[in-house]
């Protein structure tokens, strides 16, 4: 992985050491790219999960260590039927048929979100594709469906609450690691590079906690026309950031 990072830096006219280890993607705008086309709403999500897919192995060529996908929130619910239906569809067969994808390329795969709700096909997907890929030690692939960035911090603030309850943790220990270690994304770092597609200029209840600190990209791109090229130039900005983190930086930066 990091001898793909190093060579897509080269190629980039980046240094490695700027390059996002961790993207987090709100994937906007199926519905209009439908739309545009005069197709019916659920064929816009069918192109956009073909393009998760797609960006998601181009991650791993481009030596990212994790990507999280934003597929589905928890307001989500509030759209029509037929639309939610068509969508429970679509990832159920989505998430059987990138298996074998994941496992050529060594991609471990991760559900963030509430499992309660979801159709019974969805569960059982999410949970078979998690276990086929358990042992993956390649580039983490996290799939926020059915999640809310508010309803994270309240699930992780009950856990927690339970475990000093049961006499597990103390209320000193409860620090920013922590929390951290409560929350869907245990084990992950938090994201780098934040990208929103068609020129949406929310969060939208996605990582409050994670993206503290992420750099935000926002491209007009509607998600299913999101490619390599788009990616790429996300990435390329990011390297020209400066990230101070909240101090001053008293040196020029070194950054292109």
């Amino acid at each position: 992985m990091e001898q793909k990072r190093k060579a897509t830096a080269e190629r980039l006219g980046v240094p490695p050491e700027l390059m996002p280890r961790h993207l987090a993607i709100i994937m906007d705008g199926n519905g209009r790219w439908a739309q545009r086309r005069g197709l019916p709403r659920y064929e816009g999500h069918g192109q956009g999960a073909r393009t998760a897919e797609m960006i998601s192995l181009r991650c791993v060529d481009l030596g990212i260590e994790s990507v999280t996908l934003y597929v589905f929130s928890l307001e989500n619910w509030k759209r029509p039927q037929a639309e939610i239906d068509a969508l429970m569809h679509i990832y159920s067969g989505y998430l059987v048929s990138i298996r074998q994808s994941l496992m050529e390329n060594n991609v471990r795969f991760v559900h963030l979100g509430r499992v309660d709700g979801l159709p019974a096909s969805v569960t059982d997907a999410l949970r078979g594709t998690g276990e086929l890929t358990g042992d993956n030690t390649g580039m983490v692939l996290a799939m926020a469906l059915n999640y809310g960035g508010r309803a994270e911090v309240v699930d992780a603030t009950r856990d927690i609450a339970r475990r000093v309850r049961n006499g597990e943790l103390q209320v000193e220990d409860i620090d920013e690691q922590c929390v951290s270690d409560h929350l869907y994304t245990k084990g992950l770092a938090d994201p780098d590079l934040l990208i929103r597609t068609a020129n949406e200029l929310r969060v939208s209840n996605f990582l409050l906690w994670q993206i503290s600190y992420s750099e935000f990209y926002v491209t007009d791109t509607l998600w299913p026309d999101f490619d390599q090229a788009t990616l790429e130039k996300a990435m390329i900005a990011y390297a020209r950031r400066d990230r101070r983190f909240g101090a001053i930086h008293t040196e020029p930066s070194s950054r292109g």
